[in-house]
This record gives structure tokens, C-alpha cells and sequence, in this order.
């Protein structure tokens, strides 16, 4: 539908077409003439079509998801197929579709709020939508179907995350509450309860024996999934000062890293509860954290945030190791598998990677119309993923600098 509005009044050439002794405006009609510059007039036409054609030429995306009809917040990639890919907005709905397969895709409806996150099972059998209604779903990951309903929490679902090893799932409320289950049984197990503020975001410990998790309240506890009970809390100096926005546990379950509205990056070690490192970099609210693989031959992690810059750490000496300049704020970051790669997804709607060894950005994929809210690696690692403001999610292929390890 086009944007401009048509007038049902025939125009003057119209009218002449119709009958050519009516005229409705003569030389005598003008009461005053104006000089207009040409620069001076827009171009509605003009400037669509030239849009038009720079955005095609400037998307890089193999596959193009267009179901949804708002803006898009949650992703995830499967980690046994290495096409499917779930996706979840605005619209308050969720989507499953395969990358290279544009004919193909389920529907995932039943919250009546917008899906803020989805997560697939350690085994890519079952996908958990979380909502800012307060419920968890739990879909069939091959098929789309619904399995169970998952509720308690009273407030909108912040995050879910599955326990590594079975098909326990975990979610952080608004309500300052955090609740488990156990989907195979459709049961509920566990509410947590120490947070003062919304539960921004959690996670198991890779070897599935606790759980972190950090909150608006400036705080981060590690409880006992078994007892419920706070192992430790982490607030107060040198801690952060304002909200945790995200936080990454480190694959020997022995570190937790958090980035918070105040522009502070720690460290916690998560036996002793203590703040081993204080990362100072960022001006603005860091957005994104992430430990590098296990596999990376130097320990390292990388940071994102509103600052418009990507920093990566060398964590040995607890110093930025390279600072990646962004044209706006970076909002998500992931390492391209086991690779020494990182994307980053950025509010100007690029997806760029960098080579955590050089610091230098190894490739930019354009796309996107506006923001980019978060970006995922396929299994594989042949495809990055990544959803937008824009009503879409995206997929690029990443076979110019894959099968490069650190």
C-alpha cells in the first residue's frame, strides 16, 4: 500500500483528457507567483525508490524471516539442527523456522504478551518460550506443538535456561522471583526468593550444580537449585553500584562475569563468592558479556555496551586487550563457536565480526532496518542469526572466516 494519499478529484490534465473545453484554472486565476527553489522540494517518490534500492543491495542475508508483525526481542538456535531457529517479538508470538527452507514454519501462539526469551533443551527436543504475561511455555522443538503451561511467576518472564544435562527449566521474573520446573513432568519444583528487584538474568552452572543469578537490585546471589538456599550474595562495594543487565558463567563452572546499567564490568568467583576482577572500560551501560570458549589457547571475554564499544579482555592481567569502535551502541555479542570469531549485533542494525586475536573487525552484514536485539550461531557455526526492531530476523552465512580456530 503506498504511503501517499490519492485525492478521488480528477486532475486538470485528467479533465482535459475528458473533455477538452472545460479548463478550471486560467492565466487570470493567479493572484501572485513565487520563485521556488528546486532544492527546496521534497521528493516522496524519489527517496522511496532510492531506499529501496540501497537497502536490497545492502542485504547481505541468506534468508530473510518475515512472520512476525512486531518488533522482535528473543532468539534461539538449536543445538542439534543446525537450520532450526526459534524466534519471539512484540506480537506476542513465537516462530520456528529452518533456515534454507522458506516454506516451512510453525507457529508458536498462547502468551498474551510479548515472548521476551526462548531457549532449546541441552538435547534440542523441547523449546521454552518465556513472556512478560508470567508464563513459560514448553513446545515439541520438531514439530511445534505445545507441551505444557508453566506458571507461578508474578510478573513478566525475564529469561529461561535449561539445566545442561536434563530437561529442567529455569526462568527470572519481574517479580523478583525465580522459579523451576520440570518439564517432562509438567511439575513445579522451586521458587527462589532473595532479590529485592527484577531478576534480570541467571543461569545454571555449566556442570548443572548451582545457579547464579543477578537482578536490578545491584545484586548477585549463587543458590542451591536442591535447597533454594543463597550460597552467597554479592552486593555493595566493589560490586556494581546500579542493576545487573547480563551476566556469563565461565565453562568450569568456577567464574560468573556481569555487566551492569552503571558501565562496570566484575568477576565473581563463584566458590568464594569474592570480586576477583574489576573490568573498567566502559562510559555507559554494558548490554552484553561473554566468556570465551574453553578451547581459546589465551582466557579472554568480551564486553558490549551503550559506550558504542565492544571491548575484549585479557583476563590474565585484567585489561582490555583490544577496544572495537561501534557506530552505535553494541546490544548482543556471541563467539562464532569454538573459533577465535565474536559477532556483534549493534543499534545501527549491522552484525559485525571481529578477530578476538587481531582486534580487527573481519566482516560487517548489513540487513537490518534498525536494531538488532540479539544474535545467535547456528551448531554448526556455518550461519549467524539475528532478529531486529525491524520486524525481522536474519541469516548470514559465515563461511568466509569459519574453520579458523584460537
Amino acid at each position: 500500500m503506498s504511503n501517499t494519499a490519492k485525492s478521488n478529484t480528477p486532475t486538470v490534465e485528467e479533465e482535459d483528457d475528458d473533455d477538452e473545453g472545460d479548463v478550471f484554472l486560467g492565466e487570470s486565476d493567479v493572484i501572485h507567483e513565487f520563485d521556488v527553489d528546486g532544492e527546496d522540494l521534497p521528493d516522496a517518490d524519489d527517496d522511496d525508490n532510492d531506499g529501496d534500492e540501497e537497502f536490497d543491495e545492502n542485504d547481505d542475508s541468506v534468508h530473510t524471516f518475515t512472520g512476525h508483525k512486531g518488533e522482535l526481542y528473543a532468539l534461539a538456535c538449536s543445538p542439534t539442527d543446525p537450520t532450526l531457529v526459534a524466534t519471539g517479538g512484540g506480537d506476542d508470538k513465537g516462530f520456528l523456522f529452518k533456515i534454507g527452507n522458506g516454506d516451512w514454519a510453525a507457529e508458536l501462539p498462547g502468551h498474551k504478551d510479548s515472548v521476551s526469551s526462548l531457549a532449546f533443551s541441552y538435547d534440542g527436543q523441547l523449546l521454552a518460550s518465556g513472556g512478560l504475561d508470567g508464563v513459560v511455555q514448553i513446545f515439541d522443538a520438531s514439530s511445534g506443538a505445545l507441551k505444557c503451561v508453566l506458571d507461578g511467576p508474578g510478573g513478566g518472564i525475564e529469561w529461561v535456561k535449561w539445566h545442561p544435562r536434563g530437561h529442567i527449566v529455569l526462568a527470572g521474573s519481574e517479580d523478583c522471583s525465580m522459579w523451576m520446573w520440570n518439564a517432562d513432568k509438567e511439575a513445579y519444583l522451586n521458587m527462589f526468593a532473595g532479590h529485592n528487584q527484577s531478576v534480570t538474568c541467571g543461569d545454571f552452572t555449566p556442570d548443572g550444580k548451582l545457579i547464579c543469578t543477578g537482578s536490578d537490585d545491584a545484586s548477585l546471589i549463587v543458590w542451591n537449585p536442591k535447597t533454594c538456599e543463597s550460597i552467597h550474595v554479592v552486593k555493595g562495594h566493589p560490586y556494581h553500584t546500579e542493576g545487573l543487565i547480563c551476566l556469563d558463567i565461565n565453562s568450569n563452572s568456577s567464574l560468573v562475569i556481569s555487566g551492569s546499567k552503571d558501565g562496570s564490568v566484575h568477576i565473581v568467583n563463584i566458590v568464594t563468592g569474592k570480586v576477583v576482577s574489576s573490568l573498567t572500560s566502559h562510559t555507559e551501560s554494558v548490554e552484553c558479556v561473554k566468556f570465551s570458549p574453553s578451547s581459546a589457547t589465551i582466557p579472554m571475554a568480551a564486553t558490549g555496551g551503550m559506550d558504542k564499544k565492544l571491548v575484549i579482555w585479557d583476563l590474565q592481567h585484567s585489561t582490555p586487550r583490544f577496544i572495537c569502535d561501534h557506530a552505535e551502541g553494541v546490544t548482543c555479542v556471541t563467539w562464532v563457536g569454538t573459533s577465535k570469531y565474536l559477532a556483534t549485533g549493534c543499534a545501527d542494525g549491522t552484525v559485525s565480526v571481529w578477530d578476538s586475536l587481531l582486534g580487527n573487525c573481519v566482516h560487517t552484514f548489513h540487513g537490518h532496518q534498525d536494531a538488532v536485539q540479539a544474535i545467535s550461531v547456528s551448531t554448526n557455526t556455518d550461519f549467524i542469526v539475528s532478529v531486529s526492531v525491524d520486524n525481522t530476523a536474519r541469516v548470514y552465512e559465515t563461511s568466509e572466516f569459519q574453520n579458523k580456530t584460537a
